[in-house]
């Protein structure tokens, strides 16, 4: 299973974190986000990483141009689009980097809105499920209805988001068996700051669980 850690904004925790095991590490290229870090910034933090280590890329509402300048010279291996980017767009950004994962991110609302993810399926690798919050995009904190989701068996492979950390893990996994987890908020101590020891629980917690 997929273990990415989001919002990395200090290059020295990249390594760390992919040495306690994450198999993917996420950065937020949207000048809004506390979390946002500059093309230099990724440089620095993916360089010495493994080249098995998945680089990520997040997106909201960027232009074409915009993703393939950042992901080209930062050196990123997958873009994940968090905005109301359609299955259109989508199609374009393959033909644009057609080497590159692309990851669509859907807030969640309810389950109405959980059938959107099906138009996706062709024309993206991964899906991501975040929870849904009016203001923000994403590191809310809030976790999703994981009732609602026990029946998602998409075509493609998807990543758990929203609120997920060391404490809840177990439960949600329990309940729900996607093909990674994506997590920001619940292993830091500030935006963009992560708790290398939460993440060392979380690896622990995954663990004992035989994931």
């Amino acid at each position: 299973m997929r273990v990415k850690i989001c919002g990395i904004t200090q290059p020295q925790q990249s390594l760390a974190i992919a040495s306690l095991g994450a198999t993917d590490i996420g950065f937020i290229c949207v000048s809004k986000s506390p979390r946002y870090v500059t093309i230099q910034q990724i440089q620095i933090a993916v360089e010495p990483l493994p080249r098995k280590i998945n680089k990520i890329g997040v997106f909201v509402n960027s232009d074409l141009t915009e993703i393939r300048q950042v992901v080209t010279a930062s050196g990123l291996t997958g873009v994940q689009l968090h905005g109301d980017e359609p299955p259109q767009f989508c199609s374009q950004l393959r033909q644009v980097l057609p080497k590159v994962e692309i990851i669509k991110a859907l807030r969640v609302r309810n389950l109405e809105h959980l059938q959107t993810t099906y138009q996706y399926t062709d024309v993206v690798d991964t899906l991501l499920l975040d929870a849904y919050h009016p203001q923000q995009l994403g590191g809310t904190g809030q976790t999703l209805d994981w009732q609602m989701l026990q029946k998602f068996k998409p075509s493609r492979p998807w990543f758990l988001a929203g609120g997920l950390k060391p404490e809840n893990i177990t439960e949600a996994l329990s309940k729900l068996h996607p093909d990674g987890i994506d997590l920001s908020s619940g292993v830091e101590n500030s935006p963009g700051d992560k708790n290398l020891d939460q993440v060392a629980l979380l690896f622990q917690q995954l663990k004992s669980i035989n994931f």
